[in-house]
């Protein structure tokens, strides 16, 4: 099950000689259509790879037929040249297919400021266009994983159609979106303007709030396709229904893969004035430190979840807040409540829930813990 289940989709993923364990580093993903319709989403970091700032471009018009994508190397701050070869990527990969360049969407993870070789890549997308198959999924998945341990796919099921999904991604996992490359294909038959809605409402609750350690990357992508090959055109909420389910879906496994965590956290503020509110009492606390330490260590620390949602400016009465840590409620009316020994932190799932008492809207974060092993893995990564 892969982004070749939907009807009209093949893949493929191949070494190409970017990364020096010799591991698939150029994956392919083309749509033979009847119909080419598209939807994309990029990083809000100011400071964008080259890909990204190439398909910004090719996806205005709301048609991609083809997605090609390299890890071992982020393609970002490698001046013009590094430009050029993504220029020349997506125009060997249109000679390939016979299209036009400016229907080929680019993407590129690895190590800013590391010049990919062309020759290499180039080459890698001569094998992978050979290679390419509607048994493809798999190999696509691997070959775009940098320090992810697993590969990230998933398919849900319509009425008659499907979406299928792939990404990876396991640091700087912070909106917008995550250190991730994602390639979502449906075989639905749905108009580019609805897909941008959808997955626009898709990824606003499931990427976007996904925040493993606060940094924001400079490729994210996520990009879907619509092949029209089942000739079935699901209700606009059906389809949003099934794509959100793909997107949190991915990004659960994103997270469960977080460079050196050893908790998953999900941090659901309640009652809040607003959702925008909420979202960010949430994050607050997922971009602290102390309390991902703390976590770490198996210590329902509630005082550092109360000093983080009070350096938001979120509506709430600092004299009366409560929280909960695994279902106990070890704070009440801001004042402790149940003994912290109560809480069991040692499952690797971990539950945080705030109640601000200032309106009615809910929204949920998920981050992880602050490791030795995430501070190990990223003080040697480029080494």
């Amino acid at each position: 099950m892969s982004i070749t289940t939907p009807q009209g989709f093949s893949a493929a993923g191949v070494p190409a000689g970017l990364k020096s364990t010799g591991a698939k580093d150029v994956a392919l993903v083309v749509n033979a259509g009847p119909r080419f319709d598209s939807a994309s989403v990029f990083t809000a970091n100011r400071c964008k790879a080259n890909p990204v700032l190439w398909s910004q471009e090719v996806v205005k018009d709301g048609t991609v037929r083809a997605v090609v994508l390299n890890s071992g190397g982020a393609n970002c701050y490698t001046g013009p040249e590094g430009f050029q070869t993504t220029h020349a990527v997506a125009e060997k990969v249109a000679e390939h297919v016979g299209i036009a360049a400016g229907d080929v969407v680019v993407c590129s993870t690895g190590l800013i400021g590391l010049v990919n070789d062309r020759e290499q890549v180039l080459a890698g997308v001569d094998a992978a266009y050979a290679a390419l198959s509607g048994e493809g999924g798999n190999d696509a998945a691997e070959a775009i994983m940098t320090t992810d341990s697993v590969s990230k796919q998933v398919v849900v099921e319509g009425a008659g159609w499907s979406i299928g999904g792939m990404a990876k991604g396991a640091g700087m996992l912070a909106p917008q979106l995550a250190t991730m490359l994602v390639v979502i294909t449906t075989d639905a038959v749905v108009p580019a303007d609805e897909l941008d809605v959808a997955l626009r409402a898709a990824t606003r609750v499931s990427f976007d709030r996904l925040d493993s350690d606060g940094c924001m990357s400079t490729n994210d992508t996520v990009t879907v396709m619509a092949s029209g090959a089942s000739s079935i055109t699901p209700s606009p909420d059906d389809f949003t229904e099934a794509l959100t389910q793909v997107c949190t879906d991915l990004a659960m496994q994103l997270l469960k893969d977080a460079e050196g965590a050893d908790h998953e956290i999900a941090i659901t503020t309640l009652n809040a004035a607003t959702e925008d509110e909420a979202v960010e009492v949430g994050r607050s606390v997922a971009r602290s430190n102390l309390f991902k330490a703390a976590i770490f260590g198996q210590d329902p620390n509630w005082g550092r979840v109360l000093a983080s949602v009070g350096t938001t400016q979120a509506t709430f009465d600092p004299a009366d807040l409560d929280v909960a840590m695994n279902g106990v409620w070890v704070c009440r009316e801001s004042t402790p409540h149940a003994d912290p020994e109560t809480v069991d932190l040692s499952a690797r799932e971990v539950s945080v829930t705030i109640d601000l008492k200032s309106g009615t809207e809910r929204a949920t974060v998920w981050t992880n813990d602050l490791t030795h092993a995430y501070v190990h893995e990223n003080s040697a990564y480029s080494s």
